[in-house]
């Protein structure tokens, strides 16, 4: 399967490739296919984070039909809780995120969080560099966070974290931590009046105590309202504006070039544990990642190392 090929077989080619990808990530046809897809970025790609029941995936949809009518294509990954008893995806923000389904411009996709904690799933970041190739847009929507579960900052560009009015959220989860990864935080449900606005306030003035983005973006607090689209418009000036940002300067590229090298170690630790990397290290290896490198491609590199070396 080849990238053209994805984009010439539409939402079903893609459907299987990432069932593939699921099924066996280690397959030489997968990796070769998320080596061409790394090389060749389309996407802005957009976490959106918070709490359980703040509104994300109406957001979302809102999101997704806003970038619609702009003729931009979008990929949704959506994280959900896993089952108890099959280990899958409950399934429960595929169908929150409302969409027209025989829309050729929007694919959604649902994966299980299972067992890990970040937020995100085991193969997010290998789901998201395909989808990245092939569409203007990617949203990924975690399941619910706290405070330490910052995993989205390694896969999206622009990092939106969520906070509901009136829940107690807007200082509780301006902490370190979870404040340190977004670009933009957003008050859900503005159209509560009085409460959005009071928690838009708390969090601008949470905000003057933190800086996001190495220095360089200035967090900031916007009120949406997704059921009658109040701030809307505002918020996709500030994915655009941020979007520009990581553009200038070569931002955008070191940004990326950081997660790879954020993935390999991740990655490295999971499969070996601290020991493999520390194994690594002896054997005259480092983490680093080549300029213009392939993060998959150097995973392959350093885990076969490891294995020979076991």
């Amino acid at each position: 399967m080849t990238l053209q090929a994805l984009r010439d077989g539409g939402k079903r080619a893609l459907a299987a490739a990432l069932a593939a990808l699921e099924r066996d990530p280690d397959n030489a046809a997968t990796q070769a296919l998320l080596d061409a897809a790394w090389r060749q970025p389309c996407a802005h790609v957009v976490g959106i984070t918070g709490p359980p029941g703040v509104g994300k995936s109406s957001l979302c949809a809102a999101l997704v039909a806003a970038w619609r009518a702009e003729g931009k294509s979008v990929g949704v990954i959506a994280i959900d809780p896993s089952s108890k008893v099959s280990g899958g995806a409950l399934l429960g923000d595929r169908v929150r995120i409302v969409h027209d389904t025989a829309d050729d411009g929007v694919f959604v996709r649902s994966m299980a969080a299972r067992d890990r904690l970040g937020g995100l799933a085991g193969q997010t970041v290998a789901a998201m560099v395909l989808m990245r190739a092939l569409f203007d847009r990617v949203l990924i929507e975690t399941v619910g966070v706290g405070q330490s579960e910052t995993d989205v900052a390694g896969a999206a560009d622009t990092v939106v974290f969520c906070v509901q009015p009136g829940s107690g959220d807007s200082l509780q989860f301006m902490k370190a931590g979870i404040v340190e990864i977004p670009h933009l935080i957003i008050v859900t449900k503005s159209d509560l009046g009085g409460a959005a606005e009071r928690a838009r306030a708390d969090v601008a003035g949470a905000l003057s105590l933190a800086v996001a983005g190495g220095g360089d973006w200035q967090l900031k607090a916007l009120a949406v309202s997704s059921r009658n689209g109040a701030g809307l418009d505002g918020l996709l000036e500030a994915l655009e504006a941020h979007r520009r940002h990581l553009a200038a300067e070569g931002r955008l590229a070191i940004a990326r070039h950081r997660q790879g090298e954020g993935w390999i170690a991740e990655a490295l630790r999971e499969q070996f544990g601290r020991s493999g990397i520390a194994r690594l290290g002896r054997l005259g290896f480092d983490l680093a990642l080549a300029p213009g490198g392939q993060p998959f491609e150097r995973l392959r590199v350093l885990s076969r190392a490891l294995e020979e070396t076991s």
